[in-house]
């Protein structure tokens, strides 16, 4: 073969595999982007007709469910409504898939699409049939939580501390998922929009000063250190003036804790002593408090179906910062943690450790 036609050989051969080097890469890699692209016409019909399993709540109370039309498409929909929004989400062909409906929607959705690969499934004895989920949550307790938070903006988190099975998970302001998963996407936008963040949980995906409830951490802190003991006694003031700074630090009613003199670090906690805890908090130092934040989850990941943001516990060095290392101690200044972080922490003091 003479020269020529070896260089056109050669050049038909990198084009031959270039073609299959994209076609693999057009099928096997990007395949499913194509597929679930919310502007493929195939995929929203596809998710319009196939079938999809309810959600329930450990009681039995449907959340999600799916209602056929008379065109034969169906339709999700969410019988509570805005009660179990940020626990279910939504599934929708034009803004996509959040909470359950996401985390679990290999299970949920029926593999029957038609496809080859379906009938092979199908074959050799694979459930092309859609499956419930059923949620730890329990309706009676959900409908209390919502009723407690009534028109606040916050969340609810309720635990079974033997367990981890989250009972109740409520976010306020919230919204009508059926809104999203079959409305029109002016109305979807309309939500994004709100300035009150209807769409945001609450419970997972926003952070708050943690105030009191993180005396608990300063407590596992001390005990921690070998130094203290339930029994041990801190001062008991009514003030405590913060070294280096005029800024004071008083308890909640403007008062002592005790009698005046001393408490017990157990009574301390017990009574949410802030002058106790501030000056436990400057006396272990920022090390001893960033190691406890820590070991109960600060700063970490919370393995949860749904995600769920960090509860950050600020690494530097608040030992040269005396007023702030006080202040942190009392679940103040930059320290803050999800609703869920907190629940947690109040779960394995429930749970003995």
């Amino acid at each position: 073969m003479n020269p020529a036609l070896r260089r056109l050989a050669a050049a038909c051969l990198a084009a031959l595999l270039a073609l299959a080097a994209g076609l693999t890469y057009h099928q096997a890699v990007a395949g499913s982007r194509y597929r679930d692209d919310g502007r493929n016409p195939r995929a929203a019909l596809e998710r319009a007709v196939r079938a999809r399993g309810p959600i329930l709540t450990a009681d039995g109370v449907v959340v999600a469910r799916s209602e056929r039309r008379d065109d034969g498409t169906r339709v999700r929909t969410y019988p509570e409504g805005a009660l179990y929004a940020h626990v279910t989400g939504y599934a929708s062909a034009y803004f996509g898939d959040t909470g359950i409906e996401a985390a679990r929607n290999d299970d949920l959705r029926s593999r029957n699409d038609g496809s080859l690969t379906a009938a092979l499934f199908s074959l050799f004895g694979g459930d092309l049939r859609p499956h419930q989920v059923r949620l730890t949550v329990r309706h009676d307790l959900q409908r209390a939580a919502a009723e407690a938070l009534g028109d606040q903006r916050g969340a609810v988190v309720a635990l079974d501390p033997t367990t981890g099975a989250v009972l109740a998970l409520v976010s306020h302001p919230g919204f009508d998922p059926a809104v999203l998963a079959s409305g029109t996407p002016a109305e979807g936008d309309a939500l994004a929009a709100d300035p009150a963040e209807p769409l945001l949980n609450r419970a997972l995906g926003a952070t708050y000063p943690p105030g009191s409830s993180f005396k608990v951490v300063v407590a596992a802190a001390a005990l921690e250190g070998g130094d203290h003991t339930p029994e041990t006694e801190l001062p008991d003031l009514d003030e405590l003036p913060l070294p280096g700074s005029t800024a004071v630090i008083r308890n909640a009613d403007g008062g002592f804790c005790g009698n005046g003199r001393s408490l017990t670090l157990e009574r301390a906690l017990a009574v949410s002593c802030n002058t106790a805890f501030a000056q436990l908090g400057m006396d272990l130092g920022a090390a001893a408090l960033f190691n406890a934040a820590e070991a109960a989850g600060f700063n970490g990941t919370i393995p949860f179906d749904l995600g769920v943001v960090p509860s950050p516990f600020p690494p530097g060095d608040l030992s040269r910062d005396l007023p702030a290392l006080a202040q942190t101690a009392l679940g103040q200044r930059d320290v803050r943690a999800t609703p869920l972080q907190m629940a947690l922490l109040a779960a394995a003091v429930a749970n003995d450790g």
